[in-house]
């Protein structure tokens, strides 16, 4: 007679018996990042070809159906998020009818380093005007912006945007970002620091505004309240 063997743990589980779409759900359930199939064919035991096809499926689904929300592709991978539509139920729920946004400095400092990195934090201030020490630090704590190099001649250090920005702003990769071309000033001999600063903080904060990052439970200043920032203040962090 022969000995039924059973899994001696976890590691031995036969997941390609589980059903896909059911254990993909499970598994983006409780995923703290973007995952990408293969990643996800893994964790399920199915071959990465049908875990592709299966998040496609499952994100048109959850469309057809209006569910409260949906499954995108974003930051190279595959995460839950809120249906736009119902945004504004979680974010009573969350902030509990208190309102904190993105500071103009935060999402103009954003803006340059998204459209120009990797860029230094003195190249951000010229380029801004203002010393932006204290809100590239917040950034940086934030995880919207991550040290990227050290600038070759002079060795500052060099700043670039991560997956973490292109998951909240709903963005691919960096390619995706919108064109500045429209918002800029009709200037044949505009100079290059006006290039960053002259629109890219309209187009960002647009999109910034359709993707919630406007509305996040932590103000990316102290200042919990969005003000104008002038050319003679220094940004806070």
């Amino acid at each position: 007679m022969t000995e039924q063997r059973f899994p001696s743990g976890p590691h031995e589980l036969e997941l390609e018996m589980l059903e896909l779409r059911p254990a993909l759900e499970a598994v983006l359930m409780v995923a703290d990042q973007p995952l990408d199939h293969l990643t996800l064919a893994q964790a399920v035991g199915h071959p990465p070809t049908d875990v592709a096809d299966a998040l496609g499926a499952l994100a048109d689904e959850y469309t057809r159906q209006g569910r409260g929300f949906e499954l995108r592709n974003v930051a190279g991978g595959w995460r839950f998020f809120t249906r736009e539509e119902f945004a504004g139920a979680v974010e009573r729920f969350i902030l509990d009818g208190q309102q904190a946004r993105l500071t103009q400095a935060a999402l103009e400092t954003m803006a340059v380093v998204a459209y120009r990195q990797p860029i230094s934090r003195s190249r951000i201030s010229a380029i801004r005007g203002v010393n932006v020490d204290g809100v590239v630090r917040t950034l940086v704590t934030r995880g919207l912006i991550e040290e990227g190099g050290n600038d070759a001649e002079s060795g500052a250090v060099l700043y670039r945007t991560t997956s973490y920005f292109l998951e909240r702003m709903g963005l691919g990769s960096i390619g995706e970002l919108p064109d500045i071309a429209q918002h800029l000033p009709e200037m044949e001999d505009m100079e290059d620091e006006g290039l960053a600063g002259a629109g890219a903080d309209d187009v960002l904060g647009a999109l910034a505004a359709e993707q919630g990052l406007t509305q996040e439970q932590d103000a990316i200043d102290d200042d919990p309240t969005p003000t104008d920032v002038t050319d003679q203040e220094d940004d806070r962090g």
